[in-house]
């Protein structure tokens, strides 16, 4: 009954399922325009009309589109709002961007782990970074150097260097973590990630804001 459940969960939402209470129908009236869009672009193949043939590429590609297009969405408004309330481009892309674009990425590890695909899901995590890296850095820049007839993309981030060292670092310290709870996911495990997440971003901060080493043009003074 429990996997029926999950199975449930992690199926499309019905379209026209208000809910029961109050705040389940404003939340419904709020995500109808873009719930209806996805409903009419990307087929369902858990229904029999959609369940044959090469559908499942179709949903697949379309569901790749719209992640592309609130992506961008995000993007713009995220840079927007930090040129309005002063909050630089690194810190911005640091926390709020970081965080938005790896959501996708936390559903799909959360629906395989509750399934027991607790190997899926960190494989899956250490993946799409890798991906993110090798792919989702130089296509845009091999577009903006080729489409956009620019020479170079320049990169405005006086601790880059030490942030890169850092990463290897966190990637370390994860595989020791893993390691330390006998290659079991627990809440102890979760609890040490995001406390290393947590020094991560602290540290990367105080870099972009040019307090721990000085900036030749860095937006510490």
């Amino acid at each position: 009954d429990d996997d029926d459940d999950d199975d449930d969960d992690d199926g499309p939402v019905e379209l026209f399922d208000m809910g029961d209470t109050l705040g389940d129908k404003l939340f419904w009236a709020f995500k109808f325009p873009i719930s209806a869009a996805m409903y009419c672009t990307i087929p369902d193949v858990n229904k029999e009309r959609f369940s044959e043939g090469y559908w499942f590429w179709v949903t697949f590609f379309m569901s790749i589109v719209w992640i592309a297009l609130l992506a961008f969405v995000m993007v713009w408004m995220a840079t927007i709002i930090g040129v309005i309330i002063g909050i630089p481009d690194p810190v911005m892309g640091l926390t709020v961007l970081a965080a938005g674009t790896s959501i996708p990425d936390a559903l799909s590890s959360l629906a395989v782990a509750r399934k027991g695909h607790g190997d899926m899901a960190v494989s899956s995590s250490i993946g799409s970074n890798v991906f993110d890296i090798l792919i989702g850095l130089p296509v845009p820049w091999f577009l903006a150097t080729t489409a956009a007839g620019m020479d170079f993309v320049e990169i405005n981030s006086d601790g880059l260097n030490i942030m890169v060292l850092m990463l290897f670092v966190m990637v370390g310290l994860v595989i020791v973590c893993i390691r330390a709870s006998g290659w079991v996911l627990t809440l102890k495990l979760a609890w040490m990630m995001m406390a290393l997440y947590a020094v991560f971003v602290v540290f990367s901060l105080l870099l972009e804001y040019c307090i721990l080493i000085s900036c030749p043009c860095g937006m510490g003074g």
